[in-house]
C-alpha cells in the first residue's frame, strides 16, 4: 500500500539506458520477460528465451542486464513504479479522506495495477525466490509505510506520537491479504481483498485521532 509516491529506486542493470531507441528496446525486454512469466512461470525463463521474445540478439540484451535476475528485479521495479502512481492518483481523488477512505482507495489501487500487470503477481506473489526482489520489495513496503504513516499524521487521521511501526504491520498484513487473494487466480479473490481491507482499517482505527 502507499498514499504518495515513493522513490522506488533505480532500475537496475549493466548499462541505464539514455537514448530514445535503447529505452525502446529496454521496454521490449522487460515487456518480453512478462509475457514469458506470464504465459509459463518465472522457473523456464531465460535470457535466450526473454532475446527471442523481444525480438533481438541475446548479445544485445546482455549489455543492459547481467543475467535473467537482474531483469526481473527490473520488472518488478518497473511496477511497483507504476503502483505508486496509481495510488498517489487515488489518494489525491480523495476529498475527505478518512482511514478507511485511505485504506480503501490504496488496495484498491493497487488491485488495479495487479489486474494490468499479472508477471508481478507471478513473480511476487506466487514466487519470492528471487533474493534481490525480496529485498527491493521489502524495502519498498517500509518505503509505504512511512507515506502511509505521514499522509495520515498530516491529515489528522492518528495522532502524530503514533509509531512508525504501526504503519510497517499494517503494510505487512495487507501484503499478505494480497498473497492469499493472488495464489490461485491472477485476477484476486475480491472477498479476501475485501476482508483485507477491513482488517488493515480495522486495526489502523484503533490509532485514529479523536477528532478523525
Amino acid at each position: 500500500m502507499a498514499t504518495a509516491r515513493p522513490a522506488a529506486g533505480s532500475v537496475t542493470s549493466r548499462r541505464a539506458p539514455t537514448q530514445q531507441r535503447s529505452r525502446e528496446r529496454f521496454a521490449r525486454i522487460l515487456d518480453a520477460a512478462a509475457a514469458l512469466i506470464t504465459d509459463n512461470g518465472v522457473a523456464g525463463l531465460s535470457t535466450r528465451a526473454i532475446a527471442a521474445r523481444a525480438g533481438i540478439p541475446v548479445a544485445s540484451l546482455y549489455q543492459y542486464f547481467a543475467d535473467r535476475d537482474e531483469i526481473i528485479l527490473a520488472l518488478v521495479q518497473r511496477d511497483t513504479a507504476e503502483m505508486d502512481q496509481q495510488v498517489a492518483e487515488a489518494v489525491a481523488a480523495l476529498e475527505e479522506p478518512t482511514l478507511r477512505s485511505l485504506i480503501t482507495a490504496t488496495m484498491r489501487a493497487f488491485v488495479r495495477v495487479y489486474h494490468r500487470r499479472p508477471a508481478f503477481v507471478m513473480i511476487w506473489w506466487r514466487g519470492r525466490t528471487n533474493r534481490a526482489v525480496v529485498e527491493f520489495c521489502r524495502a519498498h513496503n517500509r518505503q509505504i509505510a512511512r507515506t502511509l504513516h505521514d499522509y495520515a499524521t498530516r491529515a489528522g487521521l492518528v495522532d502524530p506520537e503514533v509509531p512508525l511501526r504501526v504503519a510497517e504491520l499494517a503494510v505487512e498484513v495487507g501484503d499478505r491479504v494480497f498473497q492469499v487473494a493472488f495464489e490461485r487466480d491472477l485476477r484476486g479473490d475480491p472477498w479476501v481483498i475485501e476482508q483485507g481491507i477491513d482488517l488493515v482499517t480495522g486495526y489502523l482505527e484503533r490509532f485514529a485521532a479523536n477528532d478523525a
